[in-house]
Parts: structure tokens; C-alpha cells; sequence
């Protein structure tokens, strides 16, 4: 796929010390009559090194366009705002969503937004510190997991609510996760904290069992840095390829839902690893790449294959004897005494003695009925995942017909502040591809900022795609995508 550098921001004659200020908007929306657990923020974290400048948004929301709050049309409205306002181009401002998402709308109206965050960018832009910065790298890897368990079969079994869990007996093993904390220490000259941005890949889904709006996981974190280092100090959270991650609560039943012990964790690692980082001059670099990214056309096959699988599931729930309340009575019966389940031992005996095996044959009987109807429970499992799996494909084949492209422009970014590299996606991007994108890096500091500028839904791994999961499902993108970013990554880093 071609790609083309976007325009660089005008440079001036002559490089100056870097510079750099913070400023924040509130963005909640205002609702009388749901819960808010902490206020979401758009934050900026502006740079100017006499040739360069760069604005770095963080918003606590669910994308950056495409599904929820934000419209699609915001991020160019915005990046027009901001460049005529403040002679930041375009391609030097990079948007990133924490991702979060409680139930329901959770930001203010779209006039408010645009006008938020441009209000936080002015105060970023007014007040300017020289700054020295720092990169350093962290480590949690207690609080999230690989949401796609792999099973013995090969295939992949997402953890979600929206299906239950595969049975216990055919799980080989969980996925990889990116337990790297990255993060980027900005200092005022006097050696104080300016700002602390750190980048973890965790997927923010809800924070409590009240459906609050919150920041999740992230809230929690940035308080905790912002409060123990002071002085104004402003936390920046940059969400990272986090496509198949959930935290290790997500569907824990057996315990009411708190991120707070989650979120102290990832903060007091956020601050043990910034206190730790030593900061110097620093200059910026910046790299915007739009590329094509290929659409899928397997969707409708994969659907009608979904449809053969679920008519030979429902054939197979025929010839079913048993109700739930006489499998359940026979369930426990077989499970509380496998050798005399329907009565007490010496009946048994007495009746063999006699010749009698009636009530062993029973037994096997009952056994039978027992396996039929834990059959249709399985069946009824992947029945309610195939009817998910099958909207879902016909949501993204929706998607793709109604763009009437065979591709969709991508754009990719690739930042250097100082030895502290990023490259973004407007993907949720999966742990492995992020981690191919790092191990390919020169550079020792490199993080993958996913959920940017723009919102593409899920971007898996190629030799996933048959595997199944549901990131495969909600994606519209065909396989060869991972090549054309992966490539494209790579090129950006090699000219940064």
C-alpha cells in the first residue's frame, strides 16, 4: 500500500531551549441523574523547540470519533482550531483516548468539546517553560490479563459479559500481555515536575457496579501522581495496545467491581519509576504518515459459516428428556455420590445380592440424560456467541459497504521528545502487534499510543484472524492491515 508523508509544521531559522506547558478542560457531561465517580478531562502537554511544535491531547473517552461521544467530525474541526489559532499543524497534534466507557454518554455536547479543549490548549500554549525531559520504563503486570483465553483446539475464546466462558476442560493457556510502563518525566529548569505521561496498554471498560462515569483505572493513577509530587505537576495517561486486554476483575461474579486498588497500583509504579528518571535537554521530532489500510471481503463468507455451525447446533438439541429442574436433581444426585447417586449403598448391595440390577441401570440411564443436557448447555454457549458473532460481522460488512472504499486512510504519527519515542494508531491494536512494533525499534524507549486520532475498531493479529475472538469479529480490516502499520512503523523509526 502507498503511503505520503503529511506537510511538516513551518520551521523557523534557528532551534531554541525546549519548552513546554500543560493545561486541562473538563469534559463530563452534566447529568442530574447518574453517579460520577471522577471528572474526565481533555489534558494537553504542548511543546515548541524553536522548530518544532507538537500538542499532546489526552481525553477520557470511550474514541476518537466512530463509536460513542465523539463525532466524527471533531478531529478535524479541532485540529483547524488549533492550527490557526496557535500555529500547531495538524499533524503535530496527537489525540488519544483513555478509552474509558461506562454505560451511557459520559461527555459534554460536541460545541462544548471543541470549544474544552481548545480552551485547554491556549493555556498549555500561554505559559511556556523551558523543560528538561527524561524517558524510563515501569512494570504491572498484576492488574491485567490477555482477554482471549487460548483453547486446546487452537481457536481463541474472548472473556467478555456479552458470552459466557469456554468450558474449563477445553482451556489450554491465556495470551501475552505488555506489562511496560512508558513513561516521560518533564521537568521545569528548577528541577520540578512540569508533567509525568505514561503509557500502558489496559482496556477501561466499566469502573463500578453503578454504571458511574469515570476515568477508570487512569483517574485513579494520575490523582495519585498529581497529588504526590505537587508543585502543579500534570499526569498524562496515553492508552496503548490494549485491543485484547481487560483488567483481572473484569468478570470476577463472586466480588463487587472497584478499581481503586487497580488504580493505586498502576500509579505507585507511575511515581516509583518517574522519581527514578534523571532528565536533560531535549528536542522534538515528529513524522505523519497517512497510509492505506486494506478493508476485509472474507465477512459474508465467514457469516454463512457461522450460520452452518449454528443449524447443526440447534439439530443437535433434539431429543432432549430433561427439564432444568430434573437435570438439576440428577446432576447433584451423580455429583454428590458418583457410585450410589439415587440411593443409600446398602440398597444397592441388598439388591445385587438378590440378583437385581435395576437401579444400576437407572443410573447409567440417568448419566445419559445428564451428558445429553450438559450438551445443550454447551450448545446454548456458543449459540449466544455465534448470534453475537454474527451481528457483529454484519455490523463491520455494513461499515465497509457503506464507505464504498476498498481501503480506509489511515494516519500514523511517530513523535521523539527527547529518547522518548511514540508511534500511534487510530486501532485498537492487540498486544502483539504493538509488541512486534517496539522489539523493531532502534530505540530503547518505545511505546505504541493506539486509540489516536481517529477510531478504526479492532486491529488483530494476521494469523488470528482464523482463530476467531471477538477482536477478529468487530474488525474491518483485512488481514494484510498488520503489514501495512507494522512496515509503515518501522520506517517512521528509522527516519525519526
Amino acid at each position: 500500500m502507498m503511503s505520503q508523508d503529511n506537510l511538516e509544521a513551518p520551521r523557523l531559522a534557528q532551534s531554541s531551549p525546549l519548552r513546554a506547558g500543560v493545561g486541562r478542560s473538563d469534559i463530563t457531561v452534566e447529568t442530574p441523574d447518574r453517579p460520577v465517580r471522577d471528572r474526565l478531562f481533555a489534558k494537553v502537554l504542548a511543546f515548541d523547540d524553536g522548530q518544532t511544535r507538537l500538542a499532546i491531547v489526552t481525553m477520557d473517552a470511550v474514541a476518537i470519533g466512530g463509536i460513542c461521544d465523539i463525532e466524527d467530525h471533531f478531529l478535524p474541526e479541532v485540529r483547524q482550531r488549533i492550527e490557526s489559532e496557535f500555529g500547531i499543524p495538524g499533524a503535530h497534534t496527537l489525540f488519544n483516548a483513555s478509552h474509558t466507557h461506562p454505560p451511557g454518554r459520559i461527555l459534554c455536547s460536541h460545541e462544548q468539546l471543541i470549544e474544552r479543549t481548545v480552551a485547554a490548549v491556549r493555556e498549555a500554549m500561554r505559559d511556556l517553560n523551558e523543560v528538561t525531559v527524561g524517558a524510563g520504563e515501569g512494570h504491572e503486570d498484576q492488574i491485567i490479563m490477555n482477554r482471549n483465553l487460548r483453547l486446546k483446539n487452537g481457536k481463541h475464546w474472548t472473556i467478555r459479559h456479552a458470552n459466557p466462558c469456554p468450558p474449563e476442560e477445553d482451556i489450554a493457556g491465556v495470551g501475552p500481555i505488555d506489562p511496560e510502563i512508558g513513561i516521560l518525566r518533564v521537568d521545569r529548569l528548577d528541577g520540578r515536575p512540569l508533567a509525568v505521561v505514561y503509557n500502558f496498554g489496559c482496556h477501561l471498560l466499566f469502573g463500578d457496579m453503578l454504571g458511574s462515569i469515570t476515568g477508570n483505572i487512569p483517574a485513579i493513577a494520575s490523582q495519585i501522581v498529581e497529588d504526590e509530587l505537587g508543585e502543579g505537576v500534570m499526569a498524562f495517561f496515553l492508552q496503548g495496545a490494549a485491543g485484547d486486554i481487560i483488567d483481572t476483575g473484569f468478570k470476577n461474579l463472586t466480588k463487587a467491581r472497584s478499581i481503586e486498588a487497580m488504580g493505586r497500583k498502576l500509579g505507585e509504579q507511575v511515581l516509583s519509576c518517574s522519581r527514578k528518571i534523571s532528565t536533560e535537554e531535549g528536542k522534538l521530532s515528529v513524522i505523519s504518515r497517512d497510509v492505506e489500510l486494506p478493508r476485509r471481503t472474507d465477512i459474508l463468507g465467514r457469516v454463512e459459516k457461522l450460520k452452518t455451525e449454528q443449524a447443526e447446533l440447534l439439530k443437535s438439541l433434539r431429543y432432549t428428556t430433561l427439564n432444568f429442574k430434573s437435570f438439576l436433581n440428577l446432576y447433584l444426585q451423580q455429583s454428590l455420590n458418583p457410585k450410589y447417586p439415587s440411593a443409600d449403598s446398602w440398597s444397592y448391595l441388598q439388591e445385587e445380592s438378590q440378583g437385581n440390577d435395576d437401579r444400576a441401570a437407572m443410573d447409567a440411564f440417568n448419566q445419559n440424560l445428564i451428558q445429553k443436557y450438559q450438551h445443550n448447555i454447551r450448545a446454548m454457549e456458543r449459540l449466544a456467541a455465534i448470534q453475537d458473532e454474527i451481528a457483529t460481522f454484519l455490523r463491520q460488512e455494513e461499515i465497509n459497504r457503506v464507505s464504498g472504499r476498498e481501503t480506509i486512510t489511515a494516519q500514523i504519527q511517530g513523535i521523539r521528545i527527547g529518547d522518548y519515542t511514540l508511534i500511534s494508531a487510530p486501532i485498537e491494536v492487540l498486544t502483539e502487534v504493538g509488541m512486534n512494533v517496539k522489539k523493531a525499534s532502534p530505540y530503547e524507549h518505545t511505546y505504541i499510543a493506539a486509540f489516536s486520532n481517529g477510531y478504526m475498531h479492532y486491529g488483530p493479529p494476521a494469523d488470528t484472524y482464523d482463530k476467531g475472538g471477538y477482536e477478529v469479529t468487530e474488525c474491518f480490516l483485512a488481514p494484510e492491515w498488520q503489514e501495512v502499520f507494522e512496515s509503515t512503523a518501522r520506517d517512521i523509526l528509522q527516519r525519526i
